[in-house]
């Protein structure tokens, strides 16, 4: 499963903002450069908005579709009439465009109920943004957001007989979202030939297993679509029901749409926490998803893992017994085992004793897996939700307020509240004022961990951290590693590292390897996320401007071209600086003779700190910061660092980090942050708020 830059072959796509939201963009349109066969399923809501109302009947009739047209920030729903003919007056707009019939244009809504569009603005946009087509889904993801947080964009390939065949996701939804069919917005293209009877029947199937099993608040939305567009442009053979192929393509779509479905989930109103639920040992497979269904929406449970309750088992096992009830499933809790975090909690019919300071401390991390087996059968479902936040209450008690419709149409949207994000947003937008101008002018070196770069969100979130921090006035550095990516380039290739008390052998041969994944792929990407959010971002190597010098790395062990640094020159840096970039740096040494060196990474991010004068050194790692036990030490200092370390309290890479970071509070860095960078914003949060998610070091 991965994110896609490009959509299927022979689809194109655009999305532009038309006077619907203040300045985002709220218009998108995918166009299909052949006839594609169609397939959807659509909301249940009696109250549905023209839109599905429509997109059912072109379905049901077996018409080939041109295109799909969505809005954002207005439903176009219970609006009387007036909405039914906005919605084919903007369906006809863009066939017109198109040269096509109207019913091959289908329509979506997403946003503000009972409020006309404004349709003059929005017929306005039609030719603009058909121009402005391309093979680039991004820009459609932006458009059809309303409070998510992130685009959601997944692609997966299969093989029919030889042919590659691309499947291709944009979702959306964030609140009103609960389990009876569509349950969100999600556009899926193809390039695959199939029967339209087979296509409907592989997506009712899959949005059984994967759609219908998500629940946010328990709300269903009236606006809600999902549609296949199939083009057949990878001329493969036909897939029908009775084809060998047909469950290729089935399992195919199910895993796309389950993968979509996690990502919406993640993503609810005020998430904070995935919620992952798997119900096994049912008697019945309807059993199994009711229970899951009711785990993963019960809002105790939402609560309880917002608010990390080591005593989540009854509330988890309440939810449980009461779908149990309602669907008459065989249900015991006498023989029945729940797990939460992979630790079994409740056996035999009793709760399990636990350690309650670790099951709260791993009751913190960003997904949330409870396991129930009822010992009743082997039929088994799966659900996703997210918790109940502080943020979900506050954007829909402030829904109405937040947008609203003038006498015109136009729907006004505070767009502040997109940027808000979990609770702890909150207080970041009360308390980071009073740290701007604190830290204008200040140089911060910031090391990007392994974890915040194999996930495409928080690589994300990450960029636009960065964009936030160069904005107030901190001038930031990054340095990154990527020793997961290079490790498993390196497997693919035959050769797996070894390590050596916390270090892998570079041989020559592998380190060609090591600098291609670093500056060649793993740099070039970063610096791409970065820019996306207009950040400038320039890509370095350590070796660029001669700005590392490196030499072999003496120890017990011949560890080939790994180095260690001997010198630093800034020149560069602080020339890029000056004239307004983000440097980022990859952690390659200049040795001796035009040798190349690796260089661990936390290393040459504190050397770089000192070189540079920098008052911030900052970790974002894959650990809430220093563990004491199973508790995070708010903060220290270089003292109290180096009596530990005397001590002999670390070993391993963490000894290595905090020792380079005990050498950048003597070359004089004021303070050192290590950092949970597996959470989405956490940099900002413990920079810009009184009381910090992570460790805080100053100098003695």
């Amino acid at each position: 499963m991965t994110s896609s830059t490009k959509l299927p072959p022979g689809f194109l796509a655009a999305g532009r903002n038309v006077g619907i939201k203040n300045s985002r963009r709220d218009f998108g349109v995918i166009v299909s450069e052949l006839p594609a066969t169609f397939a959807s399923v659509v909301t249940t809501n009696k109250s549905r908005a023209p839109s599905t109302v429509r997109t059912a009947r072109i379905r049901d009739a077996g018409h080939p579709v041109r295109a799909v047209v969505a809005v954002s920030g207005n439903a176009n729903c219970l609006t009387g009439e007036g909405g039914v003919r906005d919605d084919a007056a903007l369906a006809s707009a863009v066939a017109y465009e198109l040269g096509v019939q109207q019913e091959e244009v289908l329509t979506a809504a997403t946003g503000l109920t009972c409020a006309r569009l404004p349709m003059s603005r929005v017929l306005a946009g039609v030719e603009p943004t058909l121009r402005e087509v391309s093979d680039d889904p991004a820009v459609f993801a932006e458009s059809i957001l309303t409070t998510d947080r992130r685009t959601k964009i997944l692609s997966r390939e299969l093989f029919i007989e030889g042919v590659r065949i691309k499947l291709h996701a944009i979702a959306k939804g964030g609140g009103m979202i609960r389990p009876g069919l569509a349950t969100t917005l999600c556009f899926v293209t193809t390039d695959a030939c199939i029967d339209r009877v087979a296509l409907q029947r592989a997506l009712r199937d899959a949005v059984d297993a994967s759609f219908n099993q998500l629940t946010i608040d328990n709300d269903m939305s009236t606006n809600d679509s999902i549609m296949v567009l199939a083009n057949g442009w990878a001329e493969n053979v036909k897939i029908t029901e009775e084809s060998e192929d047909y469950e290729t393509f089935a399992i195919e779509l199910r895993e796309l749409l389950t993968a979509s479905a996690r990502l919406v989930a993640a993503d609810g109103e005020g998430a904070s926490r995935l919620i992952d639920v798997e119900v096994s040992g049912a008697e019945r497979p309807s059993d199994a998803r009711a229970i899951a269904r009711a785990i993963a929406g019960s809002m105790l449970v939402k609560s309880a893992v917002f608010g990390a309750d080591p005593n989540v088992a009854g509330r988890i096992l309440g939810a449980a017994g009461a779908a149990a009830a309602t669907t008459n499933a065989a249900f015991d809790p006498a023989t029945l085992r729940l797990f939460v975090q992979d630790q079994c909690i409740f056996e035999s019919g009793e709760k399990l004793p636990i350690e309650t300071a670790s099951f709260r401390y791993r009751l913190m991390e960003p997904e949330i897996r409870i396991g129930l087996d009822l010992a009743q059968g082997e039929a088994m479902a799966t659900s996703f939700g997210c918790d109940l936040s502080y943020d979900y209450v506050k954007i829909n008690a402030d829904y109405a307020a937040l947008t609203s419709a003038s006498s015109e149409g136009t729907i006004s949207v505070n767009e502040r509240l997109s940027e808000m994000g979990p609770s702890i947003k909150k207080r970041v937008l009360i308390e980071a004022l009073s740290y701007i101008d604190k830290f204008n002018g200040m140089r911060a070196v910031i090391k990007i961990g392994d974890t915040a770069m194999v996930d495409a969100a928080l690589e994300q979130q990450f960029a636009e951290d960065v964009l936030l921090l160069d904005s107030v006035g901190l001038r930031p550095i990054v340095v990154h590693g990527s020793g997961e990516e290079i490790s498993q380039t390196l497997r693919s290739m035959g050769r797996p590292p070894v390590p050596m008390d916390g270090l892998s052998p570079a041989a020559p041969e592998a380190m060609a390897v090591i600098e291609m994944v670093l500056t060649g792929s793993v740099n070039q990407r970063l610096v791409a996320a970065l820019n996306r959010v207009d950040s400038r971002a320039v890509g370095l190597s350590g070796k660029d401007g001669g700005l590392i010098r490196a030499r072999k790395l003496r120890g017990d062990y011949d560890l080939g071209r790994v180095g260690e640094i001997e010198s630093i020159d800034t020149t560069l840096v602080d020339r890029l600086e000056k004239d307004g970039y983000v440097p980022v740096i990859s952690p390659i040494g200049l040795g001796e003779g035009g040798l190349t060196y690796g260089l661990d990474a936390d290393v040459a991010a504190a050397e770089l700190a000192r070189a540079l004068k920098a008052e911030k050194l900052i970790f974002l790692g894959d650990v809430p910061g220093l563990m004491e036990g199973d508790k995070v030490v708010s903060e220290l200092n270089g003292d109290q660092l180096k009596a530990r370390l005397e001590r002999g309290e670390f070993s391993g890479n963490m000894r290595t980090k905090l020792e380079s970071v005990l050498a950048a509070l003597r070359g004089g860095v004021r303070s050192v942050h290590l950092v949970d960078g597996r959470v989405a914003h956490n940099l900002i949060a413990e920079l810009f708020t009184d009381r910090g998610v992570g460790t805080l070091i100053r100098a003695s």
